[in-house]
């Protein structure tokens, strides 16, 4: 079955039956999306997996929404319905070609970071990082934290297990026992979890706007390294200059970027056969834990 019908049979059944026809809708990976013309109703976007890992999907995603709007004051899509079939939300708009919307961003992801701070890490639930499940384990400890719940987690995926050869992983071993070493000691925050720039939208009043979230309180630059680290647009630039100051970001924060990120490249690796180059950059970054003879 196309992908249209397969959405507009899935807003059907879920009771939107003035629906008459979906346009697909591209950028994303882990699910079938589109745009569903309605009779007499403004347009909705839905999404839909026609083999969801669980019941619970849609309903954390939506949970999602609602925390970085509520908590972070980030524009989100507002969620029309959320079941365990299908997620349907109000449109947004492309976001423009503009320094300034990145600007507006930079001071609205700051916000989000810094007025969300936490004692501990993790969420209440575990939620989705694409088909894989997000394990929000309630942690004191932000190192032990991010080596158990965001690197080591992945080594036992088929994908990532075939990619990586034994050295690859005791290395990997070796980076989270220095995660201290390595990393400055940051509080957690409520964080995006999956913060690339096709999930950077606008809303209808033009302010930034996000979607697709796996929320977690963990470090801020979470989000900063996804961004940093998927080829963000080239208006783009001042982005990181105005997040930095707004946040009083040390001068080596470039330098984290690889190993902070590391977290998106192995759940890349584990969960699609083309991995855009995710293994490769994986492997750069483990080289220097690598035993030498």
């Amino acid at each position: 079955m196309p992908s249209t019908a397969f959405l507009q049979e899935c807003l059907h059944r879920a009771g939107m039956r003035d629906v008459v026809s979906v346009e697909a809708a591209t950028g994303g990976l882990a699910a079938l999306a589109g745009i569903a013309a309605r009779r007499n109703a403004p347009p909705v976007f839905v999404k839909a997996m026609a083999d969801a890992p669980s019941d619970g999907v849609f309903a954390a995603e939506a949970e999602g929404l609602a925390a970085l709007r509520e908590l972070g004051g980030l524009a989100t899509p507002e969620v029309i319905l959320a079941d365990r079939e299908l997620l349907v939300l109000s449109v947004l708009r492309p976001r423009p070609r503009s320094q300034t919307f990145w600007e507006q961003f930079a001071h609205a992801l700051a916000r989000l970071h810094l007025s969300t701070t936490h004692p501990r890490f993790g969420w209440h639930r575990d939620n989705w990082l694409g088909r894989r499940r997000q394990v929000n384990t309630w942690t004191e400890d932000g190192f032990a934290f991010f080596a158990q719940h965001r690197l080591l987690r992945w080594l036992g995926e088929p994908r990532v297990e075939a990619a990586l050869d034994a050295g690859d992983r005791a290395a990997l071993e070796r980076l989270c026992d220095r995660l201290p070493d390595l990393l400055p000691a940051r509080p957690a925050c409520l964080t995006h979890g999956d913060l690339w720039a096709q999930n950077v939208l606008a809303a209808p009043d033009g302010r930034p706007a996000v979607i697709d979230p796996a929320v977690s309180y963990t470090w801020a630059e979470v989000d900063l390294a996804h961004v940093w680290s998927t080829a963000p647009p080239p208006e783009a630039h001042r982005f990181f200059e105005v997040y930095a100051e707004l946040t009083a970001l040390d001068g080596d924060w470039r330098s984290r970027m690889p190993i902070v990120q590391l977290r998106q490249h192995l759940a890349v690796l584990a969960q699609f056969d083309d991995d855009w180059g995710a293994a490769d950059q994986v492997r750069a970054t483990l080289a220097p834990f690598r035993t030498r003879t």
